[in-house]
């Protein structure tokens, strides 16, 4: 009875190749899912980074084509803003009389999109995040001595985020004004 319970004994456990297997194993298992863990933490950050800026220039450009589309008198450039002026090459710089008489201006200042009423200060309209590299206004139909109905399209290029949680943004729209330029 006593040479049966050695063999047992001796069947019992591990030996240690089997333990050093198991354990790369597992230690390979884990690798893969962990990479695969902050694969899906940099996809969330970044989803988080883009809805965040687009957010923001929804906002910015809602209230620009709002103020546009009751606005008369666009004047796309620099020269005196209150002629109205056709820009089909395009500028950064923007002018209009707002719905309520205010001269309001809109131009790319570094790496934000800046605005001023009257002659005061500009101020930014768009996040710190938020980097504009590129504002275009085009304007067509602008001025008196047309029948076109003025119209504007803003054409937005910029980026938020760095390096590999960088999300890179183009965005365009067409304001059309109410009513033609008396």
């Amino acid at each position: 009875m006593s040479a049966y319970l050695t063999d047992v004994m001796k069947n019992k456990g591990f030996t240690l190749v089997e333990i050093m297997t198991a354990i790369s194993i597992f230690a390979i298992i884990m690798t893969i899912s962990l990479g695969s863990i902050l694969g899906i933490f940099d996809a969330s950050r970044k989803a988080r980074s883009l809805k965040s800026v687009m957010n923001n220039l929804n906002l910015v450009i809602e209230s620009m084509s709002k103020e546009m589309r009751y606005g008369r008198n666009y004047h796309c450039g620099s020269g005196t803003v209150t002629t109205p002026q056709n820009c089909p090459s395009g500028d950064s710089l923007m002018s209009f009389l707002s719905s309520d008489g205010a001269q309001v201006t809109y131009t790319l200042s570094g790496t934000s999109i800046q605005k001023q009423v009257g002659s005061g200060a500009f101020l930014p309209v768009t996040a710190p995040e938020v980097i504009i590299d590129g504002l275009t206004f085009y304007t067509l139909g602008a001025g008196t001595n047309n029948t076109l109905q003025p119209k504007v399209n803003i054409s937005i290029k910029g980026h938020a985020g760095s390096d590999k949680n960088r999300s890179d943004f183009v965005l365009q729209t067409l304001v059309s004004q109410r009513f033609l330029d008396n």
